[in-house]
């Protein structure tokens, strides 16, 4: 126990300044060490000796000296438990103040907690695979430097090669129908390589994954499924090993179960051999594929770079018409998991920390107001001997219990918080199943409550040092009365400036989101729902065979009560999903694939432009002729048409599309958003159309597996979903429905990278300016305390009511109005050089002077509402009450 004493106590002198005792203490006794040493030498002893002789002969003074500090740590930690006890008590004496100061704390805690845990999960947390500063990701590159995913077979020549990897897996998102066992059901799904999970470093929970066998075109079909399937369609029972689930009409074996915790870039429930899927996937210009690898021990990003670029430049002089032109580029995997979202977090944990700046400022100006009324405290305990260090470290104790009782509260209100942050759409971020208050979460909020304690306690503990001992003395019990509130002015501008600084961010991201909802879409959301829907296996695996099952299908859809159109297509706008296809004008490819430009690819029936209403700006567009055995036929839109054909009628003009063929263009429609409303570098990618029914007979089974359709309506989804069910499952059971949307709620998820910091910043600008407005009336309530007096004499002398109602309103004002000042340029400098901010604008400049001024006046109001109450009070003050105080 002594030991423990003794560190501790070592420790905490540090702080409040008992070093000097120690110190003195050392210094007597080195002294004495080197006389005797200097006598020793002289009587001939070697130096070494003689400092060894004088240690043994002073070893009772040493140990006196350690005595002596072990009994000063046993008083320094009583002293400590006394002025935790002696805090408590005056805390409680003061029940109103305590509890403001806890509450106000505890948001601010919690807040910053709350946001913490989020940034923990998602960026500070390592991944959860073995060695992940390993892991990487290897793409191609095309010549417009973008990244690509690669071909089945380039994925396997790469494997061939030792290009410094340790191993190679690849993968590539699938989607089943899954119609056995239980009820038919979309799936999400991979197809990896034999590997996969080894690379990772995951253990199976059950059973094992693919072989080399496994993973080859023809091979025996098996699939591992994650926990979720294993407990929805087999209820957890190890039986479920060697038994069959049934995925787009085809029955696979089960060889393994994942656990629980286990996922890789998305939710998927089911994975399936690589190399046995559809036999399109392996044409060297159809790619699909990503590249996983492992780094060699000792091998850097750069080596493995140059070893996989050479073998690609191998690639690109054997196959030319495909992979010419094509580069590599190897990256670390975790930043490519996390994406653009590092630096949105950033930015919403630097506003939530100005809220804790807020919170402190606040409390530390009621602790200068707390501290001049207890200036006869200090000054009787003073008198009484306490000393400077002493009072200080009173003041800090107090500050500091007051900060665990918040930081004790803001732990529930951070697990409130995360609540409320997952229903606005954090848990969609990446990485969000890592979101919790774990370990390094609570000691986040351990330091943060410790330095929050400091911070706000340091200035009223320096400042109580100032008081003028006689001065308080002879003051009695009014305290000091003549303190003006210099520093709680200071503190009061420095909230009112970071919270205009917080009101500018939130109200440019509010106009962003109005600017965003006012762009033209290129096509009408409105009364638009949409939903995915699998055909039957058995009826859509060639091109006839998925005509007749598509017609009939809008032809019971379209009949539905309330329906005025409907259609099928691959994709619709703003889904975040794509059919990139490169292309050439002209009959054939004329260039290698990799150089060729790229256009989006919608596949769709001959009703989408009217049900959408997309104009069509010149021709016509598809007609339910166009069929397999029809002219290829193909719609271009504005921007193709534009960029292609400046000065030349594009009707009648040819366009060849990869791995289709020739088509012959027959009309063009107007340019849509799809890619994102507020990113510019995706609104000029060219787009076309082309017709459903005349999809090769080896992509039909892809496209017709899994189709959307978009049905146009004035009747409530709700309302309409059961009959469109009912129209689906008409022609069978196994044809699952899934993903019902409307397009407004589409448009809507596509503004999230700036609805949720605009959430965000706007509930913390609103927190941050109830603070703002606390600090500014308690330093005018306090400010005119004092003037008490002076207010007494001016009102003997004549001043009116009015007029000392407008003093202290102008008192307030000149503080919000110097704080907004200062919060202005600071605004005006973080918007325009935090780029993690200014890439989430649009429509709307960094220095928007409506904006600004907006805020602005909107403070001032705030202000001038805070100033009212010690503004009345002040007016209706009896001078002759006033006087007597005197």
């Amino acid at each position: 126990m002594i030991h423990f004493l003794r560190a501790l106590a070592a420790r905490l002198r540090g702080l409040f300044g008992d070093r000097r005792a120690d110190q003195d203490l050392d210094d007597e006794i080195e002294a004495h060490l080197r006389l005797l040493t200097e006598r020793y030498v002289s009587q001939g002893m070697t130096e070494a000796e003689a400092e060894w002789a004088s240690r043994r002969q002073f070893g009772n003074a040493t140990l006196l000296k350690e005595r002596r500090r072990d009994m000063r740590g046993i008083r320094f930690i009583e002293t400590l438990v006394q002025d935790v006890r002696y805090g408590l008590w005056a805390l409680r004496r003061n029940p109103g103040f305590t509890l403001v100061a806890v509450l106000t704390l505890a948001l601010g805690i919690g807040a910053n907690t709350a946001i913490f845990s989020v940034v923990e999960g998602v960026i500070l947390s390592p991944l959860a695979y073995r060695d992940p500063d390993r892991l990487v990701m290897v793409w191609q590159r095309n010549p417009q430097a973008r990244y690509i995913s690669m071909s089945l077979p380039d994925f396997e020549e790469w494997r061939r090669h030792d290009a410094g990897f340790e191993q190679l897996a690849g993968l590539r998102w699938y989607h089943f129908n899954l119609t056995n066992p239980g009820t038919p059901e979309h799936v999400a799904g991979f197809e990896v390589s034999s590997g996969f999970f080894k690379l990772l470093g995951a253990q199976l929970r059950l059973g094992r994954e693919f072989l080399p066998e496994e993973d080859q075109p023809g091979g025996p079909r098996v699939a591992i499924i994650n926990d979720h399937l294993w407990k929805d369609r087999f209820s957890s029972s190890p039986q479920a090993i060697g038994k069959s689930v049934t995925l787009d009409g085809v029955d696979y074996t089960i060889i393994g179960i994942l656990p629980p915790d286990f996922r890789f870039l998305d939710d998927v429930d089911v994975y399936i051999p690589l190399e046995q899927g559809d036999p399109m996937f392996n044409d060297r210009r159809f790619p699909g594929v990503l590249c996983l690898a492992r780094l060699k021990a000792g091998m850097s990003i750069d080596q493995a770079q140059s070893r996989i670029g050479a073998v690609q430049q191998g690639l690109n002089e054997r196959f030319p018409a495909t992979d010419h032109g094509l580069s590599t580029d190897v990256a670390p995997l975790k930043p490519l998991i996390i994406g653009d979202v590092k630096g949105m977090l950033i930015l919403i944990m630097g506003a939530v920390g100005i809220v804790l700046l807020i919170t402190c400022a606040n409390i530390a100006s009621l602790l200068l107001a707390r501290s001049a009324t207890r200036a006869q405290e200090f000054a009787l305990r003073s008198a009484l001997g306490a000393s400077n260090a002493r009072l200080i470290r009173q003041l800090i104790t107090e500050s500091l219990l007051l900060a665990i009782g918040g930081g004790m509260l803001g732990v529930a209100v951070a697990k409130f918080g995360l609540h409320l942050l997952l229903s606005m759409g954090v848990g969609n971020l990446p990485r969000s199943e890592n979101i919790g208050l774990n370990g390094p979460v609570l000691l986040f909020t351990l330091i943060i409550t410790i330095l929050v304690g400091v911070l706000f306690g340091l200035g009223p503990a320096l400042k109580s040092l100032t008081f003028d001992l006689q001065g308080s003395l002879k003051q009695g019990s009014r305290g000091n009365t003549t303190a003006y509130p210099y520093a709680q002015k200071a503190l009061v501008v420095l909230q009112m400036a970071l919270t205009l600084t917080l009101l500018v961010s939130a109200g440019l991201l509010f106009r962003t989101i109005r600017d965003l909802w006012a762009v033209n879409l290129g096509f009408d959301s409105q009364n638009v729902i949409t939903f995915k829907v699998g055909l039957s296996a058995a009826g859509a695996n060639t091109v006839a065979a998925g005509q007749v099952a598509y017609r009939q299908l809008m032809d019971r859809i379209r009949s539905i009560p309330g329906v005025q159109s409907a259609e099928c297509a691959n994709l619709v706008p703003l889904s975040q999903l794509s059919n990139l296809a490169p292309f050439w004008i002209g009959p054939q490819a004329a260039t290698p694939v990799a150089e060729a430009p790229r256009m989006l690819l919608y596949w769709t029936g001959p009703d989408y432009l009217r049900t959408m209403k997309i104009p069509l700006l010149q021709g016509r567009f598809l007609t339910p002729e166009d069929v397999a055995n029809a002219e290829r036929v193909i719609v271009i839109d504005s921007v193709l048409a534009g960029a292609y054909f400046p000065n030349t009628n594009p009707i009648g003009q040819t366009i060849y599309v990869n791995l289709w063929g020739e088509a012959r263009i027959i009309g063009v429609a107007g340019h849509v958003k799809h890619a994102g409303l507020g990113d510019p570098s995706a609104s000029n990618q060219p787009q076309a159309y082309a017709s459903l029914q005349q999809v090769s007979d080896n992509s039909a089974r892809t496209f017709y597996r899994t189709l959307t359709v978009v049905a146009r309506t004035p009747l409530k989804p709700t309302d309409i979903m059961s009959a469109i069910k009912a129209a689906v499952y008409e022609a069978g059971g196994d044809q699952p429905i899934h993903e019902a949307r409307t397009m407004q709620e589409i448009v809507s998820d596509s503004m999230s990278s700036q609805r949720l910091p605009m959430t965000l910043l706007g509930v913390f600008a609103a927190l941050s300016l109830v603070l703002a407005a606390v600090g500014i009336y308690g330093v005018t309530s306090y400010a005119t305390a004092q003037r008490v007096q002076e207010i007494g004499v001016r009102m003997a002398l004549g001043a009116g009511k009015w007029a000392i109602f407008r003093m202290v309103i102008a008192q307030g004002l000149r503080l919000a109005l110097t704080g907004i000042v200062i919060g202005a340029l600071g605004a005006l400098i973080l918007t325009r050089t935090v780029s993690s901010f200014s890439r989430l604008l649009y429509g709307v400049g960094a220095g928007d002077p409506l904006t600004f001024v907006s805020v602005s006046f909107a403070l001032v109001g705030v202000a001038l509402l805070a100033c009212y109450i010690p503004a009345h009070r002040a007016m209706r003050t009896d001078p002759i009450i006033a006087l007597r105080r005197e």
